[in-house]
C-alpha cells in the first residue's frame, strides 16, 4: 500500500506502507547506526520522533527477545531505504513488520532516504506526519501541529521499582531508562531501585542508596532540570551520581556550563570519544543534541571527555564532588562496549 511521509515545510515522500496502517505525526529524527534497529525502535529517547535509518536496510535480522530497550516502543514512525520482509525461518524471532503492527508503529520503505537526511542537515528538525494522502488539508495538519513537552514525563516510570542484587544499592531517576542500562549494573551485582522523574528528596532518602543514576530520556534539561534540582542541592557532594546523556546535560545545567546545540543532531553508533587523561578513543553511541562549550566553566574536572566531530566537552568527573556525567550512553545498546568501564568508574567512586 503506498504511503507518504508529510513534512512540514511542504515536501513529502511516497513509498510502500508497512507496519500499522495508522496516521502518525512526530518529529523526523536521523538514524546513524549500521546496526540494532531494534534497540533504536524501544529507546525510550527515541520517544515521539520518527526515524530515518541510514543504513541501506533493516529488519533482516528480526526481532527477539533480549534486545528491547522497553517493551513498548514510544516512537511514533519508522522510515527505511529498504525493509526485509522475510526473516529465518525462526519460532524465537519476529519479523520486523509483524512487530510494528502488533506495537502500532507504522512504517514506509523504498524511500529515498538520503534526500531526506540532506535535507534534515540543511533545515535541522522537522515536524512531520505518515498518512495515506499528501493533499494541502494534510499539510495543515503538520503545519498546525504541536510537538509534546518533556516527554520524560511519558516514558519514565509511573510507580517505583527494583532490580534486586546482592550488591550496594543505586537509586536511579528514570528520565527514560534502557534495560541496558539495568542489565549492566546487574552484571556489577548492583541494587538498582528506580523511581519516577518527578522523584523526592524524601522518596529518595526511604531507600538510603549508597549512589544516584540520572538516566538517558527524550526531554530537554530545562524541562527535567526543577525536579532534579532538590535532589542535586541535597546530594551533590554527599553521594556519588552519574548523569548519562540528559542527565549529562541537566547536571551541566545546574553547574551553569554552557550548554550548545550541536549542528546535526548525534543519534547512532559512530561518535568517537577522547578520554583526555589516557588520550583513549571511544566509538561511542549518543543520542543527544547539545554538548558542553569547554574552557567556559569554574568547575575543576579530575577527568575530561572531548566529542571529536565538535570538540566539545562530552563528559566529565569531578572527585570532590563525587560527580560522574557522561553524553554518551557508556551500555551502547546499540554500540561498542568501548564505554562500559564508565559503570566501574561510578562504582569506584560508589566503593
Amino acid at each position: 500500500m503506498k504511503r507518504y511521509l508529510i513534512l512540514e515545510d511542504g515536501s513529502s515522500y511516497a513509498g510502500d506502507g508497512i507496519g500499522a496502517m495508522i496516521t502518525a505525526t512526530g518529529e523526523l529524527a536521523i538514524q546513524t547506526s549500521n546496526y540494532g534497529y531494534q534497540e533504536v525502535l524501544t529507546d525510550p529517547s527515541n520517544a515521539g520522533k520518527i526515524i530515518v535509518f541510514t543504513t541501506p536496510m533493516i529488519g533482516s535480522n528480526g526481532i527477539n527477545a533480549v534486545d528491547y530497550e522497553s517493551i513498548q516502543p514510544s516512537v511514533r514512525g519508522v522510515i527505511a531505504n529498504d525493509i526485509a520482509l522475510n526473516i529465518t525461518d525462526n519460532d524465537t524471532f519476529q519479523s520486523l513488520g509483524d512487530f510494528l503492527q502488533e506495537k502500532k508503529v507504522p512504517a514506509i520503505f523504498n524511500v529515498d532516504t538520503r534526500a531526506l537526511v540532506r535535507k534534515l542537515q540543511n533545515l535541522g528538525p522537522l515536524k512531520a506526519s505518515i498518512m495515506d494522502t499528501n493533499d494541502e488539508h494534510a499539510f495543515d495538519q503538520i503545519r498546525a501541529l504541536v510537538l509534546p513537552k518533556n516527554k520524560s514525563s511519558l516514558v519514565s516510570t509511573k510507580n517505583a521499582y527494583a532490580a534486586p542484587n546482592v550488591g550496594k544499592t543505586i537509586a536511579i531517576i528514570d528520565l527514560g531508562l534502557k534495560h541496558s542500562m539495568l542489565r549492566e549494573l546487574s552484571l556489577r551485582q548492583v541494587n538498582a531501585n528506580v523511581l519516577p522523574y518527578n522523584a523526592t528528596v524524601r522518596d529518595i532518602k526511604t531507600l538510603r542508596p549508597d549512589g544516584i543514576i540520572i538516566s538517558n530520556g527524550p526531554s530537554q534539561a530545562k524541562e527535567v532540570l526543577p525536579y532534579l534540582r532538590q535532589i542535586l542541592d541535597e546530594y551533590l557532594g554527599k553521594l556519588p551520581i552519574l548523569g548519562v546523556g540528559l542527565g549529562f546535560l541537566a547536571i551541566s545545567a545546574y553547574l551553569d556550563l554552557s550548554l550548545v546545540d550541536l549542528p546535526q543532531y548525534q543519534n547512532g553508533t559512530n561518535f568517537p570519544v577522547i578520554r583526555q587523561s589516557s588520550g583513549q578513543i571511544w566509538q561511542t553511541a549518543m543520542n543527544i543534541g547539545q554538548l558542553v562549550l569547554p574552557d567556559d566553566t569554574a568547575v575543576t574536572f579530575n577527568e575530561e571527555y572531548f566529542d571529536l566531530h565538535n570538540e566539545l566537552l562530552a563528559g566529565f568527573s569531578n572527585d570532590k564532588l563525587q560527580l560522574l556525567a557522561v553524553a554518551f550512553n557508556p551500555e551502547g545498546a546499540p554500540g561498542t562496549e568501548d564505554a562500559q568501564v564508565i559503570f566501574d568508574d561510578f562504582l569506584k567512586l560508589v566503593k
